[in-house]
């Protein structure tokens, strides 16, 4: 019950940083709309916000791995997004707009890798388990957000939406403070250059840069298809804004649900089947799209390749953490500087596919999900014992009690 309570806090957490940054999923696409953007610059636009938020990444990971109190860490990003995006609501013109938002993303993207390094560290003989829990709450907002914001839209403008989009980040910076204190201090380290060096080294050559380049197509795919598939309902099936928020949170839900189990299964048969398996389906049921078949199957085929990408994502974190088996912070902040920041491309280059036709744009993601599987089958990936004898090393820390969370390994 107590490494629950730790795991809930966690997973909700997630869920708030990620409400805002989550309904731009379809705001975005409702700014491109009024501004009368195309559809490269739409992709742009969502581009630039995950540029900027990479830029976060690393060094909060690094952060994560070397500091002492990561619990402050974590309150800082809650007031970074709520703050961020409530000045992103007034910005004045496109450029306004996407520098606001990418540093808005910047305290979003601090979330990850100092929350997932934690459970990462504290999780060491089911990390992919956690870490699927703990993205939960980022999938949740992703289903939920959008829809909100399409309910927004029937009653406000953009502005309006996206400000009222920050409330929740707001309210769970405020009920995180006693949680942030309950979390577990470790040792603080001095940074060293060549620590750094060693650690990049890791991902230059090799297995490392095999994992490197898998996680880049994974979520450049990924990128590619939630960036597009509001923008398409909309332009090509004349979907309104709140029916295409609803569209678009019923594709997510399937994925959300499933990242514990897949994240669960790979921890015990491996991560390789698991992500051959999610990135194969996404490929598949991306290419049956470029056939443009009736309307329903098309949602259903989305839905498939979306949940087949969305549930591997902790699989994949847990993959980019196998190779160094230490740094969690720091190794989670790459993935993701690599998942937001050069898979990011992946929503540009389907923008720039889709202002051919709407089939070169699902043919390009499938490309991406087939390359990725491709990658997978090369890459030599952890086996689960090594991950279980590795949890030897690991020094238990309590929580106080009076929080009533309890040791993080608590079962």
């Amino acid at each position: 019950m107590k490494r629950t309570a730790f795991l809930t806090w966690f997973t909700v957490g997630h869920l708030a940083n990620d409400w805002p940054i989550a309904s731009l999923w379809l705001v975005v696409p409702t700014v491109g709309l009024a501004m009368g953007l195309s559809p490269t610059e739409v992709g742009l636009l969502f581009t630039i916000v995950n540029i900027g938020g990479a830029l976060g990444y690393l060094p909060a990971g690094i952060l994560t791995d070397y500091a002492s109190n990561r619990g402050r860490l974590l309150l800082v990003t809650f007031w970074w997004v709520a703050v961020g995006y409530a000045l992103a609501a007034m910005a004045r013109g496109y450029w306004d707009l996407a520098i606001l938002l990418a540093v808005a993303g910047m305290g979003n993207a601090a979330w990850h890798p100092i929350a997932a390094g934690v459970l990462a560290h504290e999780s060491k003989d089911g990390r992919a388990q956690a870490l699927g829990v703990h993205a939960i709450g980022g999938s949740v907002a992703e289903v939920l957000a959008p829809l909100s914001a399409g309910i927004l839209f029937l009653y406000f403008d953009w502005r309006a939406a996206l400000a009222i989009s920050a409330l929740p980040t707001l309210v769970l910076g405020v009920c995180f403070l006693p949680v942030a204190r309950a979390i577990p201090r470790v040792e603080r380290k001095g940074i060293r250059q060549q620590d750094i060096l060693d650690f990049l080294n890791t991902w230059r050559q090799g297995n490392g840069l095999r994992v490197v380049l898998m996680i880049c197509l994974y979520n450049m795919a990924s990128m590619a298809l939630l960036g597009m598939i509001p923008f398409y309902l909309v332009a090509a099936h004349s979907f309104t804004a709140a029916a295409a928020g609803f569209t678009f949170s019923a594709l997510l839900v399937v994925g959300a649900l499933a990242q514990p189990w897949a994240g669960k299964v790979s921890d015990t048969v491996g991560r390789r089947p698991v992500l051959i398996v999610g990135n194969l389906t996404a490929g598949l049921a991306s290419a049956a799209l470029v056939f443009q078949p009736s309307l329903w199957i098309m949602l259903a085929a989305m839905a498939v390749a979306v949940a087949a990408l969305d549930s591997i994502r902790a699989a994949v974190l847990a993959a980019a953490i196998d190779v160094t088996g230490r740094r969690e912070g720091t190794t989670v902040g790459l993935a993701f500087v690599l998942m937001d920041g050069i898979g990011a491309l992946g929503s540009v280059l389907a923008g720039i596919a889709a202002a051919f036709s709407w089939l070169h744009m699902f043919g390009l993601a499938a490309l991406f999900s087939l390359g990725a599987t491709a990658l997978t089958f090369v890459i030599a990936f952890r086996r689960p014992e090594q991950d279980s004898s590795a949890h030897a090393d690991y020094l238990s820390h309590r929580l106080p009690a009076a929080t009533g969370l309890g040791s993080v390994t608590d079962r």
